[in-house]
């Protein structure tokens, strides 16, 4: 099984635990947000492939992802295979396919003629870089930490090998720093949550989490947690924010220490950023909501009670 799916289930069996009128909410929000092209904005503007990877993953969390709603998801799916897509919004459409395809049994990419591991191999292997990671863009030189996981659990979860498993490895590991947190970029100095919790996926993935990596790695994840409940995103950020909230409990469930946080108080943190009306908000700032909030929002609630009621 992939890192993804098996992240998938361990979401869904945490969502389980979620009352029924709080799925519907946010259910209801999440399918509101469908546009008529079938695809799914962010705050404003025309459908996203981000936004509506996010929508249907959320969708998918609730049990909310109807056939009528994945069959209008799917044309706009085909539709954006055939333009030239960023990275990040390709693996986007890799995820969203492979929703559809468990939820109503759509193949997006066959039905687009194309055939999936080859059409994705072919559009990130020129993100691939000397040194066993990836780029953001083909034009980019340096290999991004986040990237490089994006890329490596994408085609893990296609079943597609990693050829530069070693070189990779070697790559992720020197980019952990003396906090015990990992950076984005090699000229960072310190660590930061995202790129901790990509390097952390990573080397799961991988098979490569050592204890000392995960002792370094967990320390600093819990350094990273503020007296509102909430991870911030590095040691500089004045508040946290759901994002690094979400990544930092994946990394702790990657890193067997979940235990080690206060989950009343992270599950406090998260509640309030949640809408009456459904949806999620970035952080105490925000007085908006979105697809991608609101996929953070449930999958932090799904982690925070995957382990039973953390109140």
């Amino acid at each position: 099984m992939s890192y993804l799916d098996r992240l998938a289930l361990r979401l869904a069996a945490g969502a389980m635990h979620l009352a029924d009128t709080r799925r519907c909410r946010h259910a209801a929000y999440l399918a509101g947000l469908q546009n008529g092209d079938g695809g799914f904005p962010g705050r404003q503007g025309p459908s996203d492939l981000y936004y509506t990877a996010f929508a249907l993953r959320g969708l998918a969390l609730t049990g909310g992802l109807a056939e009528t709603i994945a069959r209008r998801a799917g044309p706009f799916l085909e539709r954006r295979l055939a333009e030239s897509l960023s990275a990040i919004d390709f693996v986007s459409l890799v995820q969203a396919a492979v929703v559809l395809e468990a939820a109503a049994g759509l193949d997006v990419f066959r039905q687009a003629g194309m055939d999936r591991r080859q059409a994705v191999l072919e559009r990130l292997e020129p993100l691939r870089r000397e040194d066993g990671g990836y780029a953001k863009t083909p034009q980019g030189r340096a290999s991004s930490t986040y990237q490089t996981f994006l890329v490596a659990s994408c085609l893990d979860l296609l079943g597609l090998s990693l050829d530069s498993g070693d070189r990779m490895i070697a790559l992720v590991r020197s980019r952990q720093r003396a906090d015990g947190g990992f950076v984005e970029l090699d000229r960072s100095e310190r660590g930061a949550v995202n790129p901790t919790a990509a390097a952390v996926g990573l080397l799961r993935l991988l098979g490569h989490l050592d204890e000392p990596t995960q002792r370094s790695a967990t320390a600093f994840l819990l350094s990273m947690v503020g007296p509102e409940g909430g991870f911030h995103a590095h040691a500089r950020t004045p508040v946290a924010d759901l994002l690094s909230t979400f990544t930092g409990l994946v990394a702790l469930v990657d890193l067997d220490a979940l235990a080690a946080i206060d989950r009343p108080a992270v599950c406090a943190y998260v509640a309030a950023r949640e809408h009456a009306e459904g949806g999620f908000s970035a952080g105490c700032w925000d007085a908006g909501r979105d697809a991608e909030y609101t996929f953070y929002g449930l999958g932090a609630e799904a982690i925070l009670r995957s382990v039973g009621d953390p109140a």
